[in-house]
């Protein structure tokens, strides 16, 4: 009887007589010195330049410093049990970001981990945190228009898809609500957005979350959050996770708008790792690469060739400014970085002027390339109609008589100061904003009594449902807007504002 064991010893040696061992090259290092979020390890020669490196107790760095005597590692979670002495070990990886469709209506960390207690976060691919912008062969001239919804900003500051708009301010000054605003407008719109919470307090993050909840807008939005009691690697990681995600997005050829909320935080996280790390401080102690950090971050926004797909990141970096001082360090390293400037104005907001958009400081490099015809003539009529009257306000404070003409200038500048001001979070669509600008270019709210102002805008609010389709399609899209359709505009307006002239 043949023996069943035969076949299997004969393997068995076949596997030991071919088996060759080998050697698996392994790097081990040593926790050299701890400090706040830092530490410093020493016997990891191979390293490479933001390498993943695993600690005790499932804690990450990311190598930062590459020293001939000690690799300086930014912490990306708490310390623990850390303690020197401790094992250190080389990844070979970089730190990366899950990305895809998954993530949308989710509230992540910057290395992809849920907040939001639904589960793990579905993992279809990965990518670098750290990636190089685009390059200028891939890239194409902004062109289309990213509505935020927010009368003085699409009409007079327009932003572009694929622009840097930067978004600055006093604290407390809307800066947040202007960004919020905008994602709420990108409504069935087909536009991904992502809200990057930077160093923010966990009751203003929670607070816009409801925000975004309430309107119906994270359907489309990945939400990102680094508190400010995490460690300062988590801070300076996020934006760069976000944009990732971003782009993703973005190389599939979709429009992709990013809110960085904020990177006056940002720059003060990398200043406390750079400090730890003893990189020379240089202007308000912050390390000379300070420019560099923000300027490759904000370099990935983009339009691209229709080659490369027609995606666009646009990106709206927000800045803390502190007593209006727009020539600090920061904010003027960002002025250059970006493509405009929306200022937010104390003052303003201190006369309830919202949103305390200051018009005059504010800039669009953009211009009206990224804005619909139907707005072409008309606003930039309107933009210096109002920076006229805003000079002629100064000597309306010193009593000084003025003849009719000045008087009519002045009641012009006051309705569309007054057509400025808008609710927070109520933005107004397109053919609305179109209605009222033709409106107002035409005289007929200066008609209006002051006090009925918000009556009449209301009114024309509800006109815009009059308007026939085909006009619709064209205030909507990119054709030429003709005089005929201005005309059609003027007499609806004209038709349902008669109730509220002076008699």
């Amino acid at each position: 009887m043949e023996n069943l064991y035969d076949p299997l010893f004969t393997n068995l040696e076949k596997i030991r007589a071919e088996y060759a061992p080998g050697v698996i090259s392994k790097e081990i290092g040593k926790v050299k010195a701890v400090y706040q979020g830092v530490v410093l390890v020493d016997g990891l020669p191979g390293t490479g330049n933001e390498e993943l490196l695993k600690f005790p107790g499932g804690l990450y760095g990311m190598a930062f410093n590459l020293d001939p005597d000690a690799i300086g590692v930014v912490l990306l979670g708490e310390i623990k049990d850390l303690q020197v002495g401790d094992k250190v070990e080389r990844t070979g990886k970089v730190v990366d970001v899950p990305v895809g469709s998954a993530l949308l209506g989710r509230v992540i960390d910057p290395l992809g981990f849920a907040l939001d207690n639904k589960g793990a976060v579905e993992q279809s691919s990965r990518l670098p945190v750290e990636r190089p912008s685009p390059p200028i062969t891939d890239r194409a001239p902004v062109s289309k228009p990213l509505q935020t919804g927010i009368k003085a900003v699409d009409a007079f500051i327009p932003v572009g898809r694929g622009q840097r708009e930067l978004i600055l301010g006093d604290r407390q000054t809307g800066k947040t609500a202007i960004a919020v605003n905008t994602i709420i407008n990108q409504k069935d719109k087909n536009v991904i957005c992502i809200y990057s919470a930077i160093g923010q307090q966990a009751a203003s993050v929670a607070k816009t979350l409801a925000i975004l909840q309430a309107h119906q807008a994270m359907d489309y939005t990945i939400v990102m959050i680094s508190q400010g009691n995490d460690p300062p690697g988590m801070i300076y990681l996020a934006p760069y996770a976000a944009t990732s995600i971003g782009e993703y997005f973005m190389e599939m050829g979709k429009d992709v708008l990013i809110v960085y909320d904020d990177l006056t935080h940002h720059a003060r996280a990398y200043r406390e790792i750079s400090l730890l790390l003893r990189r020379p401080p240089g202007r308000e102690a912050f390390p000379g690469d300070i420019f560099y950090i923000h300027a490759r971050l904000l370099e990935r926004a983009t339009q691209l060739k229709n080659e490369r797909g027609g995606g666009t990141l646009t990106a709206l970096p927000i800045i803390e400014t502190e007593g209006q001082n727009l020539a600090a360090y920061i904010p003027t390293n960002l002025i250059s970085i970006t493509d405009g400037q929306i200022y937010l104005s104390p003052k303003l907001f201190e006369q309830g002027m919202l949103p305390a958009v200051e018009v005059e400081k504010s800039v669009s490099r953009v211009g009206d390339k990224a804005q619909r015809p139907a707005y072409r003539g008309v606003a930039a009529q309107l933009k210096l109609a109002y920076i006229q009257f805003k000079e002629l306000e100064i000597f309306m404070r010193f009593g000084t008589r003025m003849d009719e003409q000045t008087k009519k200038y002045i009641a012009h500048g006051q309705r569309i100061q007054a057509f400025l001001f808008q609710k927070e979070f109520d933005p107004f669509s397109l053919p609305e904003q179109i209605i009222l600008l033709n409106a107002l270019s035409a005289g007929f709210l200066d008609q209006v009594p002051m006090g009925k102002l918000k009556q009449a805008e209301k009114t024309l609010r509800e006109a815009v449902k009059l308007l026939p389709e085909d006009l619709l399609n064209r205030i909507n899209s990119s054709e030429p807007f003709s005089k005929k359709d201005r005309d059609i505009l003027l007499e609806l307006a004209d038709k349902w504002l008669k109730r509220f002239y002076i008699e």
